[in-house]
């Protein structure tokens, strides 16, 4: 009888590192996440089919691309739509070191002497750095207090229409072919995305809205009505607020010396996915 075990069983690939999330487990949908005692997840290396996904445009356009490949690596995570956008980045690193190791080459021009200099980062460096945003953290704006989440990664990849919608609008006002009747049709068209877009994203990132009597509306239905017909000072307060939470969680910098000057300065990680998933060379 044939042997229904695998002879080569032995070397599929298994976890290379553990990551501990910055989210802690926080804001991941139920079932959305089997996270051990330990609160790490195992990260295998990647395949050549999951290399393959993050070199196709279309894949990662719209996120799917990015979701396969973290969900062939990390088996901890079943539905990686709904990854705290806190967490991506960490999940990519964690699976680039595991595919490539520790180093990534980084091209620069030195910011002192403008020689172009190449240096290796240290990826477990940054991710040992990576801070978590303060959700605790309130806006607190006409008698209304708010509080924050994290929004997930299907969330985020809808809400970067808004970048798509930027670039629309600067190719309509630099068309020439265009009559003004057109252009300005098709410009209010796009300007109204980029408002649905942006309301969206506040909405996405609200937990909760206390009013001035005590009660807590948490239905996102309501919270993106009241963001669409608020004014613009409490837009205004709920967005600079937002972006002071969430501005640690951005990839620490790493500190890198000119070959040519011996100045030192600070490098940041470019993020480009396919880019930054290429093999060392």
């Amino acid at each position: 009888m044939q042997n229904s075990t695998n002879p080569l069983a032995s070397h599929f690939r298994q976890p290379a590192i553990y990551l501990k999330l910055p989210s802690g487990g926080k804001f991941w949908a139920p079932g959305s996440l089997n996270l051990p005692a330990n609160g790490e997840i195992g990260i295998m290396p990647m395949t050549t089919k999951d290399e393959i996904l993050l070199r196709t445009p279309d894949a990662l356009m719209n996120g799917d691309g990015v979701v396969k490949v973290i969900q062939s690596c990390c088996p901890n995570i079943t539905n990686a739509w709904s990854i705290p956008t806190i967490d991506i980045d960490s999940i990519l690193i964690a699976i680039r070191i595991a595919t490539y190791g520790d180093g990534m080459d980084v091209d620069s021009k030195c910011p002192h002497c403008e020689n172009d200099n190449r240096h290796q980062i240290p990826l477990g460096d940054i991710l040992m750095r990576v801070r978590s945003p303060d959700y605790n953290q309130v806006c607190i704006v006409d008698g209304l207090t708010i509080r924050f989440k994290s929004i997930n990664y299907l969330q985020s990849t809808k809400n970067n229409i808004m970048d798509f919608e930027n670039q629309k609008i600067a190719e309509i006002v630099l068309n020439e072919e265009l009559d003004e009747e057109t252009k300005k049709a098709q410009f209010d068209l796009h300007v109204q995305r980029i408002v649905d877009a942006s309301i969206n994203v506040l909405a996405s990132s609200t937990a909760s809205i206390t009013t001035e009597n005590g009660e807590i509306v948490s239905d996102q239905n309501f919270i993106r009505e009241f963001y669409t017909n608020t004014t613009n000072k409490t837009i205004k307060a709920v967005q600079d607020k937002l972006k002071d939470i969430n501005s640690v969680a951005n990839l620490p910098p790493a500190k890198v010396q000119c070959e040519s000057c011996e100045k030192q300065y600070t490098l940041g990680v470019d993020f480009d996915y396919a880019n930054f998933f290429g093999p060392l060379s």
